[in-house]
């Protein structure tokens, strides 16, 4: 697999499904700094960040024949965030992990339908952005979940601030309808049960 070689991820991963040694380094070649600055920021120590990396780079290979990954990009980046929250969980204190998981979740009633609740809204919010073009999504990740401004991001995929302005709109606007008909539908599932 030359590098120069334009690849999809779709691509990679099914050759790395079957086992291919360079769709795994290339994966590999073109994820993990984006991946460890994440896991950096969030965790502020190299070395439980190069860490988690390798962890999710060593899972990935030895689970590369069971792999249902729609989205690598997505599925890497979820990867990160369950690897720092249950990095922190185990060895941080519990004030920090609580001050993570808050971060992701805004609520501080932790009781199981509070927490049902949010586990579905998640699961939903995943699902809606897996139905996303890949840099309209990544323009999405790095703004509200990264806090990157519009101006790096912009940077980052040279385009216009307009135009990435223009991403962040559709993707909301996208998400508001697709979480419009996913809370229709677990309102009429949930009303079946009760």
């Amino acid at each position: 697999m030359a590098e120069n070689e334009k690849i999809s991820d779709q691509e990679l991963i099914e050759a790395l499904k079957a086992g291919s040694d360079a769709a795994f380094t290339t994966i590999y070649k073109k994820y993990w700094y984006k991946m460890f600055l994440v896991a950096n920021r969030k965790l502020q120590n190299r070395e439980m960040a190069e860490e988690v990396i390798q962890d999710i780079f060593t899972r990935l290979w030895k689970e590369r024949g069971n792999l249902r990954i729609l989205n690598l990009d997505y599925y890497l980046f979820s990867a990160v965030r369950y690897e720092v929250v249950d990095l922190i969980r185990i060895h941080g204190s519990r004030n920090e992990y609580l001050c993570y998981y808050k971060s992701f979740a805004t609520f501080e009633d932790h009781t199981t339908e509070n927490t049902v609740a949010f586990n579905d809204l998640t699961r939903t919010i995943d699902e809606g952005l897996n139905e996303l073009p890949e840099k309209s999504r990544e323009i999405f990740r790095l703004n509200r979940l990264e806090h990157w401004p519009v101006s790096k991001i912009a940077e980052h995929f040279h385009l216009s601030e307009k135009a990435v302005e223009y991403h962040l709109t559709k993707v909301t606007k996208s998400m508001r309808h697709f979480l419009k008909q996913a809370t229709i539908s677990l309102a009429l599932f949930y009303e079946q049960i009760f």
